[in-house]
């Protein structure tokens, strides 16, 4: 990498971290902002997305500011072990990822930390919800529409992004046999057609495709490519290594081709593709207001995604690609939309146009930006590798 090229990343990198200083304490009792300006609430996934940038500066304001995130949830648990979606508020309910999701940055924190006891008993609350969860008690959880980080989209059924979260916090917590029994649901061959065996489990495996479904449940399911899902497969290792590389392979040759048709605009992927079209069956009337093709969830281009992505390159082995990744995602970040900002840090940008049309400093745009970077530097995914060996570190769920 040119001299030119590291400054760049180099400078994002001071920018992000000004960012999550900056957010580090907000107007709801000093919990971190969710976004600079527009989001000042502290919400749970976007926060707990972010542990892993918060962890990997070893910036000991961020990693407080973690803790007391985690202390919040935990006393805004509900009776049942349910973790809302505000972390001030435990009205806020009603979300699939963010108990997961907890489950999952608690871990981090315990292993960043080396408290392996702490909040167990709400740890031990949430491991129960989350097994609640499984409609058939074979430890996948399903979900209901527009409930994950997508409020705008639905994903129904058993889906990738909230199973990868879970094989994660399994691996972590120790329970590996279910972990590797979820593994092995996951990559079981996905039936597109409306004939299945009701005694055969679905699966997220697509057909002649290197990547998993977006979803799936009985007769219902989406073949549509998911890539926060996908880089957390490959991150966890539910995908085998030699999928990981013909995924990230199968990525790029798909971009450019979408490039070459005038679909995108930036050097790094969308977060669903191909996008749902009006005359589409999963088209919604809802999306022509709010998820237009190439827009919010419907393929728009998120940073924070696209961290996990350079992550995901990494963990696949593809160190020059990931290096190429990391500063198309510096140059990704630094357009502003509502406020005059030298690094935007935006929440996404429409895909077609690299406009961004989100919200400015973002904390997990900031957050997953640093992450990668430390993948790049590290040439290693710090926490993930720990996964994928099946180490269960600190975080001990007896």
């Amino acid at each position: 990498m040119d001299e030119k090229s590291l400054t760049s990343i180099n400078q994002a990198k001071e920018a992000a971290l000004r960012v999550l200083l900056h957010n580090a304490r907000g107007p709801f009792q000093g919990l971190p902002r969710t976004a600079g300006w527009g989001y000042p609430e502290p919400y749970t996934r976007d926060l707990m997305i972010s542990a892993l940038g918060f962890l990997a500066t070893g910036n000991e304001e961020l990693a407080d500011a973690l803790r007391r995130t985690l202390m919040a949830l935990a006393a805004n648990q509900t009776p049942l072990g349910h973790i809302p979606s505000l972390a001030h508020d435990p009205a806020d309910r009603g979300a699939s990822d963010t108990t997961p999701l907890f489950l999952f940055g608690l871990a981090l924190y315990r292993e960043s930390a080396n408290e392996p006891d702490f909040l167990q008993a709400a740890a031990q609350k949430a491991l129960k919800w989350m097994q609640y969860q499984s409609p058939d008690d074979m430890v996948m959880v399903a979900q209901l529409p527009t409930s994950d980080w997508r409020d705008e989209q639905w994903v129904i059924g058993f889906g990738l992004f909230v199973n990868t979260v879970v094989y994660a916090y399994l691996v972590l917590y120790g329970d590996l046999q279910s972990a590797s029994q979820l593994r092995g649901l996951m990559n079981r061959l996905e039936v597109l057609g409306e004939e299945k065996n009701p005694h055969e489990h679905e699966g997220l495996v697509v057909p002649a495709k290197p990547y998993y479904a977006l979803y799936s449940y009985k007769i219902f399911n989406s073949d549509r490519f998911d890539l926060l899902g996908n880089s957390l497969a490959i991150l966890t290792g539910i995908a085998s290594p030699e999928r990981g590389r013909n995924l990230v392979a199968w990525v790029e040759a798909e971009c450019e081709a979408m490039r070459e048709r005038g679909e995108l605009a930036v050097h790094l992927p969308p977060c669903l593709f191909p996008y749902i079209l009006p005359h589409h069956a999963d088209w919604r009337l809802r999306y022509q207001r709010y998820n237009r093709p190439g827009e919010y969830h419907n393929g728009g281009v998120w940073p924070f995604i696209c961290g996990f992505y350079v992550a995901a390159c990494v963990a696949a082995g593809r160190m020059e690609l990931a290096s190429r990744k990391l500063l198309a995602l510096a140059e990704l970040v630094k357009p502003w939309h509502e406020n005059e900002v030298e690094w935007g840090f935006n929440e996404w940008i429409q895909a077609q146009t690299g406009r961004p049309c989100g919200r400015d400093w973002q904390t997990w745009s900031a957050a997953m930006y640093l992450y990668a970077a430390e993948c790049v530097q590290r040439q290693a995914t710090p926490f993930f590798g720990a996964i994928r060996d099946g180490q269960t570190g600190h975080s001990s769920s007896k």
